[in-house]
């Protein structure tokens, strides 16, 4: 199969797409993604006396203990969130089956460009990373980069547009793949695009 002028490997580009995979794969992601810090307290960790707040008997109210029970405003919660961790595992296999589908999707769409360079200079400069998306006629699209490895002018330059991210081959996903709506890949990253599929 080829895009551009481009020869890429169908087990990579040309996969059928199937939507639960993605579902799956970018569920995960975000799970992942997750900070999990929220928390509430319980009627052991609210700040009130521990008194009885009424007699048991002869009252004629309901019986109760301390301020604190959760059946009060203001006191603690039952079974409220507390900090933990949302990852959860998912095979490699589905992972990688992810990425090649959400290369595929945007194979399938015409929506992956292919560049051999990108041309900043050596110092980060946000109007000539506006001028190489302009030059492709992609600038008012959301466009994710591709490059082979992490580069600090790139990034730097491109971080300022709210509709562009710049990723190394090591941190493409599925997620932000399919945020996108142009791909635009360094040549030279479809070798390590390969090694991390497995093709």
């Amino acid at each position: 199969m080829k895009i551009g002028d481009v020869e890429v490997k169908d087990e990579v580009f040309n996969v059928k797409v199937k939507k639960h995979v993605l579902w799956e794969v970018v569920r995960w992601q975000l799970a992942s993604r997750r900070q999990g810090t929220h928390s509430t307290k319980t009627r052991g960790e609210v700040a009130y006396s521990g008194r009885k707040i009424l007699p048991q008997k002869g009252t004629g109210h309901a019986r109760h203990g301390d301020r604190g029970a959760n059946i009060f405003v203001g006191g603690g919660v039952a079974h409220g969130p507390k900090p933990r961790d949302y990852w959860y595992p998912l095979p490699k296999k589905v992972r990688k089956l992810g990425l090649k589908m959400a290369l595929s999707a945007r194979a399938q769409e015409n929506n992956i460009i292919f560049v051999d360079s990108v041309d900043i200079g050596n110092v980060p400069k946000t109007k000539k990373a506006l001028e190489f998306l302009k030059n492709l006629g992609i600038e008012s699209l959301k466009v994710l980069i591709v490059l082979p490895q992490k580069d600090e002018v790139i990034y730097k330059s491109f971080r300022n547009l709210p509709n562009v991210k710049v990723l190394s081959v090591e941190g493409l996903n599925v997620y932000d793949i399919l945020w996108s709506d142009k791909l635009v890949i360094h040549k030279d990253a479809l070798e390590g695009i390969y090694r991390r599929v497995g093709a």
